[in-house]
Protein backbone atom coordinates (compact mmCIF):
# COMPACT_ATOMS: atom_id res chain seq x y z
CA UNK A 1 0.00 0.00 0.00
CA UNK A 2 1.41 3.31 -0.66
CA UNK A 3 0.89 6.52 1.70
CA UNK A 4 -1.24 8.86 -0.34
CA UNK A 5 -1.50 11.44 1.79
CA UNK A 6 0.21 15.11 0.45
CA UNK A 7 0.49 18.01 1.91
CA UNK A 8 -1.15 20.97 -0.46
CA UNK A 9 -0.13 24.67 -0.63
CA UNK A 10 -2.18 27.30 -1.86
CA UNK A 11 -0.57 30.30 -3.59
CA UNK A 12 -2.65 33.32 -3.64
CA UNK A 13 -3.22 34.44 -7.69
CA UNK A 14 -2.84 37.90 -6.52
CA UNK A 15 0.54 37.69 -5.31
CA UNK A 16 2.20 34.86 -7.83
CA UNK A 17 1.15 33.53 -10.77
CA UNK A 18 2.75 29.63 -11.71
CA UNK A 19 5.16 29.51 -14.75
CA UNK A 20 3.64 29.12 -18.26
CA UNK A 21 2.68 25.51 -18.85
CA UNK A 22 2.58 24.42 -15.57
CA UNK A 23 -0.40 21.88 -14.47
CA UNK A 24 -2.20 23.06 -11.60
CA UNK A 25 -5.08 22.94 -9.52
CA UNK A 26 -6.73 25.42 -9.27
CA UNK A 27 -9.53 27.48 -6.91
CA UNK A 28 -12.24 28.89 -9.17
CA UNK A 29 -15.16 31.37 -8.18
CA UNK A 30 -18.27 32.52 -9.90
CA UNK A 31 -21.77 32.23 -10.12
CA UNK A 32 -24.01 29.17 -11.94
CA UNK A 33 -25.72 30.22 -14.21
CA UNK A 34 -23.62 32.91 -15.04
CA UNK A 35 -26.20 34.71 -17.31
CA UNK A 36 -29.40 35.77 -15.49
CA UNK A 37 -32.38 37.33 -16.98
CA UNK A 38 -31.72 40.61 -15.59
CA UNK A 39 -28.95 42.73 -17.23
CA UNK A 40 -26.44 43.74 -14.32
CA UNK A 41 -27.87 41.97 -11.87
CA UNK A 42 -24.93 39.97 -10.14
CA UNK A 43 -27.12 38.33 -7.42
CA UNK A 44 -28.65 36.14 -9.83
CA UNK A 45 -27.12 32.58 -9.91
CA UNK A 46 -25.56 30.51 -7.13
CA UNK A 47 -22.16 31.74 -6.24
CA UNK A 48 -20.08 28.93 -6.49
CA UNK A 49 -16.10 28.56 -5.13
CA UNK A 50 -14.66 24.83 -6.26
CA UNK A 51 -11.45 23.58 -7.55
CA UNK A 52 -10.53 22.48 -10.93
CA UNK A 53 -7.19 20.91 -12.89
CA UNK A 54 -5.94 23.59 -15.38
CA UNK A 55 -3.01 24.72 -16.94
CA UNK A 56 -1.77 28.32 -17.03
CA UNK A 57 -0.05 30.09 -19.78
CA UNK A 58 0.77 33.15 -20.40
CA UNK A 59 -0.27 33.34 -24.00
CA UNK A 60 -4.10 31.57 -24.79
CA UNK A 61 -6.07 31.63 -28.60
CA UNK A 62 -9.37 31.00 -28.08
CA UNK A 63 -11.39 28.81 -30.63
CA UNK A 64 -12.84 31.96 -31.63
CA UNK A 65 -8.68 33.38 -32.53
CA UNK A 66 -9.30 35.86 -28.73
CA UNK A 67 -5.97 36.45 -27.43
CA UNK A 68 -5.53 35.89 -23.37
CA UNK A 69 -2.49 36.27 -21.63
CA UNK A 70 -1.69 35.22 -18.36
CA UNK A 71 -4.62 33.01 -18.12
CA UNK A 72 -6.13 29.19 -16.59
CA UNK A 73 -6.82 27.01 -19.15
CA UNK A 74 -9.44 23.82 -18.46
CA UNK A 75 -9.46 20.75 -20.40
CA UNK A 76 -12.54 21.82 -21.83
CA UNK A 77 -10.86 25.15 -23.50
CA UNK A 78 -12.48 27.36 -20.96
CA UNK A 79 -10.57 30.35 -20.24
CA UNK A 80 -10.22 31.79 -16.39
CA UNK A 81 -8.58 34.66 -15.68
CA UNK A 82 -6.42 35.61 -12.04
CA UNK A 83 -8.98 36.63 -9.27
CA UNK A 84 -9.38 40.47 -10.07
CA UNK A 85 -9.59 41.08 -13.67
CA UNK A 86 -12.56 41.21 -15.63
CA UNK A 87 -13.80 37.60 -16.01
CA UNK A 88 -17.29 35.98 -14.68
CA UNK A 89 -15.29 33.01 -13.05
CA UNK A 90 -11.76 34.29 -11.62
CA UNK A 91 -9.68 32.07 -10.37
CA UNK A 92 -8.62 32.90 -6.47
CA UNK A 93 -5.72 30.38 -5.80
CA UNK A 94 -3.57 27.69 -7.32
CA UNK A 95 -1.12 25.40 -6.57
CA UNK A 96 1.44 22.52 -8.22
CA UNK A 97 -0.25 19.14 -8.63
CA UNK A 98 0.76 16.21 -6.26
CA UNK A 99 3.00 13.22 -7.91
CA UNK A 100 2.14 10.30 -8.76
CA UNK A 101 1.63 7.54 -6.26
CA UNK A 102 4.85 6.01 -5.57
CA UNK A 103 6.85 8.47 -7.47
CA UNK A 104 8.56 11.35 -5.55
CA UNK A 105 8.70 13.88 -8.49
CA UNK A 106 6.96 12.72 -11.26
CA UNK A 107 3.38 13.93 -11.98
CA UNK A 108 2.74 12.61 -15.32
CA UNK A 109 3.88 9.20 -17.10
CA UNK A 110 3.46 8.73 -20.65
CA UNK A 111 3.68 6.01 -23.04
CA UNK A 112 5.71 2.89 -22.67
CA UNK A 113 6.86 3.90 -18.85
CA UNK A 114 3.09 3.83 -17.33
CA UNK A 115 2.89 0.19 -16.87
CA UNK A 116 5.90 -0.07 -14.68
CA UNK A 117 5.26 3.46 -12.97
CA UNK A 118 1.86 1.55 -11.65
CA UNK A 119 3.50 -1.38 -10.82
CA UNK A 120 5.88 0.38 -8.50
CA UNK A 121 2.86 2.47 -7.28
CA UNK A 122 0.76 -0.79 -6.59
CA UNK A 123 3.97 -2.82 -4.90
CA UNK A 124 5.52 0.06 -2.50
CA UNK A 125 5.21 -0.22 0.83
CA UNK A 126 3.43 2.27 3.32
CA UNK A 127 5.51 5.42 3.74
CA UNK A 128 6.97 5.15 0.74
Amino acid sequence: MVNLDTVVTWVDARDRLPRSGMPVAAAITGRYPADGDAEGDAALGEEFWLVRPMYFTSLHFGADGTEHRDCFVDSDGVVRLPYGLDSAETVTHWAELPTLPGEMTTRAVLGEGVQAALRRAWSAQPGT
